[in-house]
Order: C-alpha cells, then sequence, then structure tokens
C-alpha cells in the first residue's frame, strides 16, 4: 500500500510540473496553476508538551503559506511513533525525546536524519496555594502525597524515572498517565497534590498551577527532535514547515514558551 500510494504521489507531482509549464503562458492558467500549490494541507505529529507552542507555529505558518493548512495530532510520543507505524497518515514527526524518535527511523518512518530543535526538563506542578506544601522532590515520596507521572514508555515518564534512579528516591503515584498533558489535568482538577511535567507546561498553564523547580531535573534534559515523514503526499509544504520550527521565528516561540536550544 505504501509503494502504491508513492508511486500516485510522484505521478500527480509530475502532472503538477507538467500542468505549471503549459500554464506559464497565460496569466489566468498561472493563477490556477499557483492556488493549485497553494491549497497543500499537512497533518503534523507532535508530543503533547509541544500543543500550546506548534498550534501557534501553525497558525503562523497558514498566515506566511496563504492557501496551506496545518493540522495536529498531539499525544504521547510512543503512542505517535506505534499510530504512524501502524500506517497512521502524518507529514511530520516532532518526539519529546530522542529514544521515541530512533523507534521511528527504526521502523522507516523518516524521509531523513531528524533534526533537534529544542530541549525541556521536567518541574513539579501543584494546585495553587501548594496545599500538600511540597518543596522538593523527595517530598513526591512523602506519605499520604498524592502525586502522578507519565507512564514509563511515555518521555516524561522516562525522565521521571532516571531521576529516581538518580537521587534514589523511588516515587508511589497513584497514577500514570500517557501523556504529559494528562498529569498536568489530574493536578488542575485537583485529582493529584502535585505532578511531575516540563518546565513548559506550567508556563502555558497560567496560574491554575504552581511550578517547584527542583534541582536533579537539570540532571535530566530531554532533546526534541523533528523529521518529515517518508509518506508524506506534501513533502515540500512538510519540509518548510519544518524548516520554519528550526528558523528564527520558531526558535523565538520555542523559547518564549520556556524551552531550551538543543
Amino acid at each position: 500500500m505504501r509503494r502504491l500510494r508513492t508511486a500516485v504521489v510522484g505521478v500527480v507531482a509530475a502532472a503538477s510540473l507538467l500542468l505549471a509549464g503549459c500554464g506559464a503562458g497565460s496569466s489566468g492558467e498561472t493563477d490556477t496553476a499557483t492556488e493549485t500549490v497553494g491549497t497543500q494541507s499537512i497533518t503534523v505529529f507532535a508530543a503533547a508538551s509541544l500543543q500550546s507552542t506548534f498550534t501557534e507555529l501553525g497558525r503562523r505558518f497558514e498566515q506566511q503559506n496563504p492557501g496551506t493548512t496545518v493540522a495536529f495530532s498531539f499525544g504521547g510520543s510512543s503512542s505517535l511513533v506505534t499510530q504512524l507505524d501502524q500506517g497512521a497518515h502524518g507529514d511530520v514527526f516532532a518526539s519529546a525525546d530522542t529514544a521515541n524518535m530512533t523507534k521511528a527511523v527504526q521502523a522507516g518512518l523518516p524521509a531523513a536524519s531528524p533534526v533537534n530543535f529544542a530541549t525541556n526538563i521536567l518541574t513539579i506542578a501543584v494546585p495553587p496555594g501548594n496545599p500538600a506544601h511540597i518543596a522538593s522532590f523527595a517530598d513526591l515520596a512523602r506519605p499520604g502525597v498524592k502525586v502522578v507521572v507519565c507512564a514509563p514508555q511515555v518521555p516524561c515518564g522516562t525522565a521521571t524515572r532516571k531521576i529516581e534512579d538518580a537521587t534514589g528516591i523511588g516515587l508511589t503515584p497513584v497514577s500514570e498517565e500517557s501523556s504529559v498533558t494528562d498529569v498536568l489535568g489530574k493536578v488542575v482538577t485537583g485529582q493529584a497534590d502535585a505532578g511531575l511535567v516540563y518546565v513548559t507546561d506550567t508556563a502555558g498553564a497560567g496560574d491554575t498551577v504552581v511550578a517547584v523547580p527542583f534541582p536533579e531535573a537539570e540532571r535530566v534534559v530531554n532533546t526534541y527532535p523533528i523529521a518529515v515523514l517518508k509518506e508524506s503526499e506534501n513533502a515540500d509544504t512538510a519540509g518548510r514547515f519544518v524548516a520554519f520550527v528550526l528558523g528564527k521565528e520558531g526558535r523565538r516561540v520555542l523559547s518564549d514558551a520556556g524551552f531550551g536550544a538543543p
């Protein structure tokens, strides 16, 4: 099926070039060809922690590329890789860690080598007023503290495990979530005393949560890679979106959201 779709894409691309060449002598035909090229749409599979930032980047990209539509599928990076490997349509994949991007590469999903575009670290999110009086990572292990973390296969869960190993402090979470946004949601709705999320998540949550930084987080830095997918039917537009994320404006938006440079 993938080979057939690739062949069809090649035929469509060749036909588009032929039509563009034939229409060069007429302004009316040229406008039609330009409109066809301009109405490209892409689907970006991106880590849940990128939701706010990539939504903004998508909006700006559409403004600068009239007629282009950017749709998103956000979720845990491990879940996104599984979906793509099982045939889900996507044009770009952005992971919250290199491990899941490596899985994508091993599955033959990216069209070229991924490029790192951001970094992130964990912080503790607590409800306003910090009723459980959480002041350190060790406090999360106190008896009676309801802490929520990401599942081990999710990048934020992997980072949590690494911090536990580095500090020798084991947590007993009341829940392990499939994405970092689900962890944040548990804290926001009062279902948890604390949750381990990224610094960018607390920054984007406004006054619904309070961040409690802890120095051990600096030991585990998540690096975010991005790549155009081999099965993209609009590889040119997908490539331009990736370039936009890597460019000055993309880096500025990421920085403003709290992401570090790769």
